[in-house]
């Protein structure tokens, strides 16, 4: 059996504790997918459906590395060979290999002492030193470079391995939500010096030394000074860090039962309601007075976030945002002497989308004496000019439409590009543009569905992978004005039609009120008949942190891979989530729980009518965090409709949340009576269904806490369920796997656990009727 690593990735995982993808793994797999003949087991089916991207669709997306022009760019590709590198000019329109594979090849088993074990390139990445016509590459743990003109390898010299080390940013400590990065040192720009901290202060260490300089004294445990989002100035200089005060927070029990002997681990955390912790903000400076407190900060029941300096440094700019989360000030600070000043104010009566699909800061142009800003003023997030004061210059894009994130700026030809959702087809992302003067919006990109931008950092050429749930991936190159000069890669998705491949089909239903569209995907298995009944699964998140159907090819395993177990499972967009306006997402407002099950029963119902292979007696849901929330909602509030669910790190009760959800809900002593009505724990005694609940043992985003409050009030119901703990699990998953020398995938770790469970119980239930 053989086995093979690869990095994780982090492509986000559940957004603020509350987005769980398939794609947030760290995988274990063989560099090659045995050529069984089929037909394949309904097994191994699912478990490659499960691991879609990683073994049945190869080259979905490239990274382009941009080389000194800024115009010309480097990708791998993934062929039936092995790995080739091919080198990209835009103004020629040449593709050609970076390497001549056997020539590497053979320097690198003269180097290695055997032949390299994977084919083609043997390595995944590099660092290419054009003017030294050389590229540097990590294989079998060892750091080598090799001249291209006379592949002669080499390994790097130990030196130079020690300098980089010195240089690199040390780890400081982990964040505490899943969702967040660990935290390691700051280096400044020119990477000369680097900010750490160490027993709740910090340090200053030079990018060629160990030495640590302590620039504070003052810090405890409850007292901390922090280098998480530290932001240090353009020149060098100064820089911006965090001070937290804990006191008065309560303290959250994790234990970590598989330590011997256990452990007990007190967080610092907040629930719904509950006082948030203090955050002051302060200049650093290694030069000068070592600590200046930014006016407008430490203030209690306020966020702070950090954005960034002007590009002057003139001015630090941060934002502050009230705990409801309905009104957020843009601030900037002045390093000498912490003072500040407001730059402008947006607020809502209800509450700002910001930190759910949006994460929004001002794009300074003309070296800092204006700025972009994306608001939703208007019912529609639209992109507005500002001068420096806070002056409103102009608004350049209106419209029924969401602008998503600009993407970047021409101030020589004087164009703003941006992602936005600007067709019939509501949810296809596109990129556009626009003048300064709000003048000859434009679409760039071409084909429906979900495009994905990066542009040439001397912008003049952009690549753009583009794709639907039906169609795989295409990577094109245009020139600015959206001119398409060739197709880069195209996926190759051979693995997946080896094995059967029924297109995802997109639907429109409308919601319990009758009047509004949404928009969903139904997916099928591969040997679907319409001819026959299938159980049908309702995929549900529900909340309003982000809207949860796939959009691109590759997004969707949960779903796609259960459809192959026998199931026909459809995922649907209800209102309440973002991304199609203020008054879709306002729904939500102090009603959490109202609308939402009612929605998707009422798209199960017109899905069941319009396609009568989809047997509603036979009808289950699962999700997770919101999504688990919502499946003890629809068990708990519509037992008719479902028969069956797995609600697995659920929000069980929203005053076991933390305080995201006051964004939505408000504080719960000024809407008790919304929290009321959202609660799942006093409808315990409705339960009719059969109900899977999962919890993490290491959970706080969804603190287990709820999940065996919601356990307890089953109990006392007298209502049977099953229940699985996952020891030591926090809201993400990570999942392994292992592939025989006969093709066999064998799943492993909490996420290929949880899989399984998942289908089991749905084929005890749905399928089998146990």
């Amino acid at each position: 059996m053989t086995k093979k690593t690869i990095d994780k990735k982090n492509p986000r995982p559940w957004l603020c504790g509350l987005i769980l993808a398939a794609a947030l793994l760290t995988v274990n797999f063989s560099s090659s997918i045995a050529q069984e003949a089929p037909p394949v087991s309904v097994d191994q089916v699912f478990a490659r459906y499960s691991l879609f991207n990683l073994l049945l669709v190869k080259n979905g997306t490239i990274r382009a590395n941009w080389l000194n022009d800024g115009n010309a760019f480097w990708y791998a590709e993934d062929t039936t060979a092995g790995r080739i590198f091919y080198k990209v000019d835009p103004r020629t329109g040449l593709k050609t290999p970076v390497f001549d594979t056997t020539k590497l090849r053979q320097a690198l088993t003269n180097q290695l002492g055997h032949e390299p074990r994977d084919a083609g390139v043997p390595f995944r990445t590099f660092s290419w030193n054009e003017k030294q016509a050389s590229v540097r590459f990590r294989l079998e743990d060892k750091e080598l470079a090799c001249r291209l003109n006379s592949y002669v390898v080499t390994p790097v010299p130990p030196a130079l391995l020690e300098a980089e080390k010195l240089r690199a940013p040390k780890f400081v400590d982990k964040g505490m939500y899943v969702e967040d990065d660990d935290i390691f040192e700051a280096p400044s720009a020119d990477g000369s010096r680097l900010l750490g901290s160490e027993r709740f202060n910090l340090y200053l260490r030079s990018g060629s030394s160990d030495k640590k300089e302590f620039m504070t004294a003052d810090g405890t445990a409850e007292i901390q000074w922090s280098v998480s989002d530290a932001c240090w100035s353009p020149d060098g200089n100064r820089a911006v860090v965090q001070k937290i005060d804990t006191r008065g927070l309560n303290r959250f029990p994790i234990v970590h039962w598989l330590k011997q002997p256990e452990e007990v681990e007190w967080l610092p955390y907040t629930k719904t309601g509950q006082p948030l912790k203090k955050v002051e903000l302060y200049f650093v400076q290694p030069g000068g007075p070592r600590t200046i407190r930014i006016q407008e900060t430490g203030e209690a029941d306020f966020f702070y976030r950090i954005i960034g300096w002007r590009p002057d440094g003139a001015e630090f700019i941060f934002g502050k945002t009230n705990r409801t989360k309905n009104r957020m000030d843009i601030i900037a600070a002045d390093p000498k002497t912490g003072t500040t000043r407001l730059i402008l104010s947006e607020q809502s009566p209800t509450f700002l989308s910001w930190g759910y699909q949006y994460y929004i800061k001002p794009y300074f142009i003309e070296q800092g004496r204006k700025f972009l800003w994306l608001s939703e003023r208007d019912g529609w997030f639209h992109i507005y000019l500002y001068d420096i004061s806070g002056k409103l210059i102009r608004q350049l894009t209106m419209g029924e439409f969401p602008v998503l994130g600009i993407e970047d700026v021409d101030e020589k030809g004087g164009w703003v590009y941006f992602a936005a959702c600007a067709e019939t087809r509501l949810y296809d992302t596109h990129l556009y543009r626009v003048n300064f003067e709000g003048r000859e919006f434009k679409r760039l990109t071409e084909g429906p569905g979900s495009h994905s931008i990066k542009m040439a950092p001397a912008r003049d050429f952009f690549l753009d992978t583009h794709s639907t749930v039906s169609n795989p991936p295409v990577t094109e190159l245009r020139k600015m004005d959206g001119t398409l000069i060739s197709t880069v890669c195209r996926a190759d998705i051979r693995e997946l039609e080896k094995i059967g491949w029924m297109p995802p089909e997109e639907f429109i239903v409308k919601a319990d009120d009758g009047r509004t569209d949404l928009y969903g995907v139904l997916y099928k298995p591969r040997d679907f008949d319409p001819d026959k009944k299938y159980p049908v699964i309702d995929y549900i998140y529900g909340g309003p942190s982000h809207a949860h159907v796939p959009r691109s090819f590759g997004e969707g395993s949960w779903p796609r891979a259960l459809a192959q177990a026998g199931f026909l499972v459809f995922t649907v967009d209800n209102r309440g989530t973002p991304g199609r306006g203020k008054a879709f997402h306002d729904v939500a407002y102090r009603n959490f729980g109202r609308f939402e099950i009612p929605d998707h029963i009422a798209a199960l119902k017109q899905l069941g009518a319009a396609r009568p292979y989809l047997d509603l007696t036979r009808a289950g849901i699962f999700g997770g965090s919101h999504g688990g929330y919502f499946t003890l909602r629809a068990l708990l509030t519509a037992p008719g409709t479902y028969r069956a669910g797995v609600s697995f790190i659920p929000v069980a009760d929203l005053v076991d949340h933390n305080p995201m959800i006051e964004r939505t809900m408000g504080l719960p002593r000024d809407n008790q009576q919304g929290y009321e009505q959202a609660s799942n724990i006093k409808l315990a005694d409705k339960l009719q269904g059969d109900l899977l609940l999962v919890g993490g043992t290491s959970d706080i985003n969804a603190p287990f806490t709820a999940v065996m409050k919601m356990a307890d009030a089953l109990i006392k119901a007298g209502k049977q369920f099953r229940m699985l703990v996952m020891p030591g699990q926090n809201h993400g998953l990570d999942m392994d796997f292992d592939i025989a020398k006969d093709g066999t995938i064998s799943l492993r770790g909490s996420a290929g656990f949880l899989f399984e469970a998942v289908r089991k119980h749905f084929q005890d239930t749905l399928l089998h009727g146990h």
